[in-house]
């Protein structure tokens, strides 16, 4: 297992051992979170690198990582734990015709019936230390969803009403993301500490795309991330995130392209668009007009 780094430094080498390229302000906050103690609360467009942050960490720490998967319905059962009303069905049919109806009941509501969830998970002890708990899109989840969140996030414990309350011996790692498809609440933001992750400079999205696709040559990595980064000024739907760079630039690997072209572009935009209406501008003089803008603005002065 891997110690928490000591350092700003020592987080930025931590990360960037695992291929993630991180900005320095980014690296200081994964640092105050690990040193704090405090869950991170990270914000951001789409395919910008925030569960990514979750993944590396317990990759880089040796911890096991738990995911909780956020959806509109969520609530507390899918989060914390379910009962295996089936199993305990099966137990009453079996105990049928016992005498001794209060023992039955204490012994259906026990460990041996309680199907773990995430949250729960994260607040058992693990070998190789305290997890890496990641809330992956709280945005998509409703009001009551982050209320119920507030016991986990302050004081590291989950409550089942037949059980009783059950505290964390050790604070798991905590990080939430948001898209920012709707406001998270204040009081649950107050718990945390945040980051907006930005879409990254030319440079470092070139370090990052060097990090991810090393087989890739230097002048076609150029391309696909000055390419990209022209796209995010265009009138998109969606914009394409780092994570659609690096998966460009696999297809393009795949394809033995090295170097861009409009037919190219237009053979691949699935890599990096993903609604039709977005791909339809794209198609044609419009690509073009980008990847020469974009060879002008690569070329040496």
């Amino acid at each position: 297992m891997t110690q928490i780094p000591t350092s700003i430094d020592g987080v930025e080498t931590l990360l960037s051992g695992q291929g993630y390229v991180a900005s320095r302000a980014l690296a200081t906050v994964v640092f105050l979170a690990l040193k704090l103690g405090r869950p991170l609360f990270l914000e951001g467009e789409a395919g910008v690198g925030k569960t990514e942050i979750a993944k590396t960490l317990a990759a880089a720490l040796g911890r096991r990582l738990i995911r909780l998967q956020c959806y509109e319905g969520l609530d507390a059962a899918s989060a914390v734990a379910e009962w295996n009303f089936a199993a305990q069905m099966i137990a009453i049919r079996t105990a049928e015709g016992s005498t001794d109806r209060d023992q039955l009941k204490a012994e259906l509501f026990t460990e041996d019936y309680l199907i773990e969830r995430p949250l729960l998970a994260a607040m058992r002890p693990q070998p190789g230390g305290a997890p890496v708990l990641l809330i992956d899109e709280l945005d998509r989840t409703d009001e009551p969803f982050e209320a119920f969140l507030l016991e986990a996030l302050s004081d590291f414990q989950v409550t089942i009403p037949e059980l009783g309350t059950i505290k964390a011996p050790e604070p798991p790692i905590v990080i939430l993301t948001s898209n920012r498809t709707r406001e998270v609440h204040d009081a649950l933001k107050r718990r945390c500490l945040y980051h907006w992750v930005d879409y990254p400079s030319f440079d470092r999205e070139l370090q990052i795309l060097n990090a991810r696709v090393p087989e890739a040559q230097a002048a076609l990595s150029r391309e696909v991330v000055a390419f990209v980064q022209r796209l995010r000024h265009e009138d998109l739907f969606k914009k394409p995130g780092v994570a659609e760079a690096i998966d460009w630039a696999k297809c393009l690997l795949a394809l033995d392209v090295i170097a861009l072209s409009p037919e190219v572009i237009a053979d691949t935009l699935g890599a990096i668009l993903k609604y039709q209406d977005d791909i339809a501008k794209l198609q044609g003089s419009d690509a073009k007009r980008l990847l020469d803008e974009v060879r002008r603005e690569l070329a040496p002065a």
